[in-house]
């Protein structure tokens, strides 16, 4: 077994801080204004239906309040259930993942909602103002007061649902351009990381020693050295990359830091035997959490820096922790966006999250395991 994770420097990124509590918000304010809006809007739509269908009522007032009473409570009764069925639907089926299944669910608790509403209305009418029958409502005429509703019912479903739809949509693509962002910089946050100057520098200098020293090991040395930047240069583009391959990338890496700290770095790695075959992780995400691990602990003989990597049973996650030993991080050696970003790699891959931890003694990171499909 063999590697990494690190410590939170002593100034943390948002990442790991404990979440705060969000502000208690005031809703009262906006629900009367929403209210208000719909009632006005109602009003307004009741009006014009009355006038266009109805314009021999403006005469009667009797007859007027009657038909306004009607539109009323056939445009307040349709918004309020297709409002809430587009609410209650958005819970259960989303437009992006299930578009067919969302559209049959729309027409069906719409107009089944829709019918409910305009025979409910339809039999108070004809049963407490008229005194008929509710058998009468089978009839040719009372029937035929129903179409012109469910006529309506279509179309305010339509403005509510295509308004979902959009709504959905714009998130959708808003989401879609900050994670390409986050990818981005994660992408660029990496490469600085494994390419940064100071990482050759340090390489540079060992080898430097080696190669006076011990001829051999300087061989391997420049090997392993070129083995890590290849891989680095062979998965920038990539969303995910084999685990195996991204074990056998961090222990060339760790081989390197090895030479540098000698005694003072004890890593930890999964057998190559236990990595499933499908099993896919961003590239790179075990060179971010070494290298954080590194530049945010103290390392020395006496206290040597202890990082582990350890893969589920099930395979389906990889938590990596180091002991934790923080040390101060000089002004611009950190950007504190790494584990952020490495977080937002994950956003546009899974839905699984990516846990951290920490306590007196460790700080920890699971990642998921993604798998081929």
């Amino acid at each position: 077994m063999s590697t990494f994770f690190p410590a939170a420097p002593p100034d943390e990124p948002a990442a790991y801080r404990e979440p705060t509590m969000p502000p208690v918000r005031r809703w009262t304010a906006r629900h009367r204004r929403r209210w208000l809006r719909l009632l006005a809007t109602v009003l307004v739509i009741s009006l014009s239906i009355g006038f266009f269908t109805c314009p021999e009522c403006w005469g009667d007032g009797r007859k007027m309040l009657v038909n306004y009473t009607m539109n009323f409570a056939y445009t307040l009764g349709l918004w309020l259930t297709n409002g809430y069925a587009v609410d209650w639907l958005d819970q259960y089926s989303n437009w992006k993942r299930e578009p067919v299944k969302r559209l049959l669910l729309t027409l069906l608790v719409s107009l089944g909602g829709s019918l409910v509403v305009v025979v409910s209305i339809n039999l108070c009418f004809l049963v407490l103002y008229r005194g008929l029958s509710p058998m009468t409502i089978f009839s040719a005429p009372a029937l035929s007061r129903i179409v012109f509703p469910l006529i309506l019912t279509a179309i305010i479903s339509l403005v509510l649902h295509s308004r979902s739809f959009l709504l959905g949509w714009r998130e959708a693509l808003v989401r879609n351009e900050r994670l390409q962002k986050e990818m981005a910089q994660a992408e660029a946050e990496s490469l600085r990381q494994q390419l940064d100057p100071h990482f050759l520098f340090n390489a540079l200098n060992a080898l430097t020693s080696l190669v006076e020293e011990e001829p051999k090991l300087a061989v391997r040395f420049i090997r392993q050295l070129s083995q890590v930047y290849r891989y680095v240069l062979d998965a920038r583009g990539r969303d995910v990359v084999p685990l195996a391959d991204e074990l056998e990338f961090a222990r060339s890496y760790l081989f390197l830091q090895h030479i540098r700290y000698g005694d003072a770095l004890q890593a930890e790695l999964p057998a190559a035997g236990q990595v499933p075959a499908l099993a896919v992780v961003p590239p790179l995400s075990l060179q971010l959490l070494i290298e954080n691990a590194l530049k945010h602990n103290v390392a020395t003989a006496a206290q040597p820096l202890h990082l582990r990597v350890e893969l589920a049973a099930d395979g389906r996650s990889l938590r990596v922790a180091n002991s934790l030993r923080p040390r101060r991080v000089a002004p611009g050696e950190s950007t504190g966006i790494g584990l952020p970003n490495l977080q937002g790699r994950y956003r546009h891959l899974t839905t699984q999250p990516v846990l951290v931890a920490r306590n007196e003694a460790e700080f920890s990171v699971t990642l998921p395991v993604l798998a081929l499909s």
